[in-house]
């Protein structure tokens, strides 16, 4: 029976271990799983609104400047040529109709595409080149008028801009490009006394190279009696210069109207000095596609103004784009005519260097 019993006890307590023993295994188990980190993912958000992953653009690489074999940075644009063409009848009135299926274009005397054609809309950056040297002290002060006048009926505020250079054993801009007109007068009325030789060619060059890369037809108007006696620039280099950066060129040559103001005739004696002055203004006139006027007293001054105002107003700018740009440097001849039309005086440039510039 005591046997029995103590059999029965430990029975009892076996069992209850054993059930003990089970409790507290699932009990470290259900701790173990309350205890691991719960991952929550939220939104960002800045300014109340979500931020959503965006996808990484491609990077685009810019265009920049890049170097020919001497180092000389070659800008990269278009190698558009602008083609300015003053049309005339025997009368000298301006032709205004024509159309672009007027013009014949020939460029080295084949003929060339002329990709459009436009008026007056495109705006003016004009250089004034007064010279100021000693040889061109009489009627300063007229001449002086009719530049301000020149400017008052040239300048569109909301197009176009001028400078202003004085010439004289140096040149130098005394009006940087501005709109104002009133700023350009100024600039003129301050001139000094006129003094000094004369480097109008070495000028000219000058004032090409500060118009080269403005937008807009670029015009050089040069008020001188044509005289140089101190220019490094040869007259080849000046119209090279003057062709490679697109300027038209109009001259109002003094040396007539100082002439007639003190010996009361019109032309002065054609010296050696007088020959070479004119020869160098014809040129550079015909090469650009501008013209040279020679007033005699104040009435024709105000009207070489008056007409260079009037035909930069109504001259055609023909738009060509050279096809042989691999070529760059080397120089064309241009040669345009109005078709089917007889009597009709077409002035323009005589030709342009192939744009230095990759496509």
């Amino acid at each position: 029976m005591r046997n029995a019993l103590l059999t029965f006890f430990l029975l009892i307590f076996a069992f209850g271990v054993f059930a003990q023993s089970g409790r507290v295994k699932q009990s470290t188990e259900e701790q173990a799983e309350k205890s691991r980190p719960r991952i929550v993912y939220f939104p960002v958000q800045t300014n109340s609104e979500t931020i959503k992953p965006k996808p990484t653009p491609t990077p685009i690489k810019p265009k920049v400047d890049e170097a020919d074999d001497d180092g000389e940075i070659i800008r990269i644009s278009s190698a558009l040529v602008p083609i300015p063409a003053s049309i005339t009848d025997m009368q000298g009135r301006a032709i205004t109709n024509l159309r672009i299926a007027d013009f014949e274009l020939l460029i080295d005397g084949q003929e060339a595409v002329i990709s459009d054609i436009s008026r007056s809309q495109m705006p003016v950056r004009l250089a004034l080149l007064f010279d100021n040297s000693s040889s061109v002290s009489q009627a300063r002060e007229f001449e002086k008028n009719a530049a301000i006048k020149f400017f008052r009926q040239v300048i569109r505020p909301e197009k176009d801009q001028a400078a202003l250079f004085s010439v004289a054993s140096v040149s130098r801009l005394e009006q940087p490009f501005t709109k104002n007109v009133s700023q350009l007068v100024q600039a003129i009325e301050y001139f000094p006394k006129p003094e000094g030789a004369t480097a109008l060619l070495d000028g000219i060059v000058k004032a090409a190279d500060y118009l080269k890369g403005a937008d807009g037809r670029r015009v050089i108007v040069i008020v001188s009696d044509g005289e140089d006696n101190v220019s490094d620039a040869s007259l080849e280099e000046t119209v090279k210069s003057l062709q490679a950066n697109n300027c038209q060129v109009y001259i109002v040559k003094t040396t007539d109207f100082e002439n007639f103001k003190q010996n009361g005739i019109r032309t002065p004696n054609a010296n050696v000095r007088f020959l070479a002055g004119e020869r160098r203004m014809q040129e550079i006139g015909n090469q650009t596609g501008g013209a040279v006027y020679s007033p005699i007293d104040e009435a024709e001054l105000d009207a070489a103004f008056a007409r260079i105002s009037a035909e930069l107003a109504q001259q055609y700018i023909l738009n060509y784009y050279p096809e042989d740009t691999a070529q760059s440097g080397e120089f064309r001849t241009i040669a345009l005519r109005v078709r089917n039309k007889k009597d009709l005086t077409v002035r323009t440039r005589k030709g342009y260097y192939v744009p230095r510039t990759y496509q």
